[in-house]
C-alpha cells in the first residue's frame, strides 16, 4: 500500500531518471538508504532523499569513488544545509572546469608543437594531465568547504549575540584608510565578505591560505574586480613578504593548527611595521563542551577532535605563547551562546569535526538523528567561549 508522501523504489527510480538497479545498489552499499522500510521489507523514499541522490550523482559524475561519496554525503533535511551543500558543489564544479581548462591548454600546446616539429615537453604535458586524477585534493577541498559551512551555519542560525562573530572581529581590527593588511588562513573569505560594505576605499588586503582551494573560494566570493584585494597561497611558517610590510596581520582561528606557533609568531612580527598589530583569535577549553558530552553519551568511543586545539593555542595559554614576540597583548572575549532547537544543523556540525565520529555515526545515522532530536526538543544549550588577542609590535 502506498504511503502518503512516500515513493516505492521503482517510483523513486523513475522520478530520478535512474535505474531501479542503481537505487538498490546504493541501498546495499549504504550510500542512499530508504527513509522507510516496512515490516515486510518494502522500501520507501521521500522528497528529501532526492537531495542526497543529487549529491551522489554529481560527485560520481566528477569522478569520485563510492567510498569517497559515502564519506562526503549524509542525509539531511535542513534547507540551510542543502543550500550550503549546493553552493559547495558549485565551487567543486568550477574547480573541475578550471583544471580541465589547464589540461585543454596543455593538449593544444602539445598539438601545436607537433605540427611545428618543435621539441615536445612531455614532462609538462604529463604533469598537467595528472590534474585529471586529483580526486584526493578535490575531495579534501570539498570536505574542508563543507566543514567550514556546517560550522558557520550552526552559529549563524542559533547564536544569541545579535552581533555575529565576523562583525565583532571586524570592530576589533579597527581598519582605516591607508592600511596594508595580511590575513593568514583565510578559509573561504567569509570574514571579508561579511564586512565588505564597511571596508575603507583606500586599503590593501592580502588574503592567504595554505590551501589553494580555499584561496580560490575566497577569490570567487570577494571578486577579482575588487582592487583592494590580492590573493596568495603559502604556508604561514614562511611568509613571503619583506620586513615591516603590514600594519595589521589577522589569524582567525588559525594558530592552533600550526606545527610551529613560535615560528609563525616570528614571521608575523617580522612582516609587521613598527607599532603594527597582530589580531589572532581562538577559544577556551569550555567552548562547545556540551556537544562533546552529547556525542559521548551516544557512543563513548567518539572523539570529536584527536587534538585539543585550545591546548596548542587557547584563551588560557595564548598570552604566554605570544609574550616573547609582542610586548603589548590584550585579551578580548566574545560573549555568546547557542540555543539549538533542531537536530540537523547540530548533526552537520558534529560530522564536520576532525575526529573519529563518522566511524561510529554514519552507519547508525538514523538512530543518532533520533537521539539528537530528543536532546534538542526543548532547545539544546551550547557554551561559547571564544575571543582574540590583540598584540602590538
Amino acid at each position: 500500500m502506498k504511503k502518503e508522501g512516500y515513493y516505492s523504489s521503482g517510483q523513486f527510480a523513475r522520478m530520478a531518471h535512474v535505474t531501479l538497479r542503481t537505487i538498490r545498489y546504493y541501498d546495499k552499499a549504504n550510500i542512499l538508504k530508504p527513509s522507510l522500510v516496512t515490516e515486510t521489507g518494502t522500501r520507501f523514499y521521500t522528497d528529501a532523499d532526492f537531495a542526497r541522490l543529487q549529491q551522489i550523482l554529481l560527485l560520481k559524475y566528477l569522478g569520485f569513488s563510492l567510498d569517497d561519496i559515502r564519506q562526503m554525503t549524509v542525509n539531511a533535511t535542513d534547507y540551510h544545509y542543502l543550500a550550503d551543500s549546493l553552493n559547495i558543489q558549485l565551487k567543486l564544479v568550477r574547480d573541475r572546469i578550471e583544471q580541465m581548462q589547464l589540461v585543454e591548454k596543455a593538449i593544444m600546446d602539445t598539438s601545436t608543437a607537433i605540427k611545428d616539429e618543435e621539441d615536445i615537453n612531455w614532462d609538462k604535458m604529463l604533469e598537467l594531465i595528472h590534474l585529471t586524477g586529483m580526486e584526493k585534493s578535490m575531495k579534501n577541498q570539498y570536505q574542508d568547504a563543507s566543514n567550514i559551512s556546517s560550522r558557520i551555519n550552526l552559529h549563524r542560525l542559533y547564536s544569541q549575540n545579535p552581533k555575529d562573530w565576523f562583525s565583532w572581529l571586524y570592530e576589533q581590527a579597527q581598519i582605516t584608510n591607508g592600511m596594508n593588511i595580511l590575513e593568514i588562513g583565510c578559509g573561504d573569505g567569509a570574514f571579508w565578505t561579511t564586512n565588505l560594505p564597511l571596508l575603507p576605499s583606500e586599503v590593501h588586503i592580502t588574503i592567504s591560505d595554505a590551501s589553494e582551494g580555499m584561496v580560490r573560494d575566497a577569490r570567487r566570493a570577494i571578486g577579482v574586480e575588487d582592487s583592494r584585494f590580492s590573493f596568495e597561497s603559502f604556508d604561514c611558517h614562511s611568509i613571503p613578504f619583506e620586513p615591516k610590510s603590514f600594519d595589521l596581520v589577522i589569524a582567525n582561528h588559525v594558530l592552533f593548527y600550526c606545527d610551529d606557533i613560535a615560528q609563525v609568531c616570528q614571521e608575523v612580527r617580522r612582516v609587521l611595521k613598527a607599532n603594527g598589530k597582530f589580531l589572532c583569535s581562538t577559544y577556551s577549553g569550555s567552548h562547545m563542551k556540551e556537544i562533546t558530552t552529547l556525542v559521548t553519551d551516544f557512543d563513548k568511543r567518539i572523539v570529536l577532535s584527536a587534538d585539543k586545539l585550545y591546548e596548542n593555542f587557547g584563551l588560557e595559554n595564548g598570552s604566554f605563547i605570544l609574550k616573547p614576540y609582542f610586548p603589548h597583548i590584550e585579551l578580548r572575549r566574545y560573549v555568546d551562546e547557542l540555543i539549538v532547537p533542531e537536530a540537523d544543523s547540530l548533526i552537520s556540525y558534529i560530522l564536520s569535526c576532525h575526529g573519529n565520529q563518522n566511524q561510529y555515526i554514519i552507519d547508525r545515522y538514523k538512530e543518532f538523528r533520533v537521539f539528537v532530536q530528543k536532546k534538542t526538543l526543548h532547545g539544546f544549550h551550547v557554551t561559547k567561549d571564544a575571543g582574540l588577542f590583540l598584540c602590538e609590535k
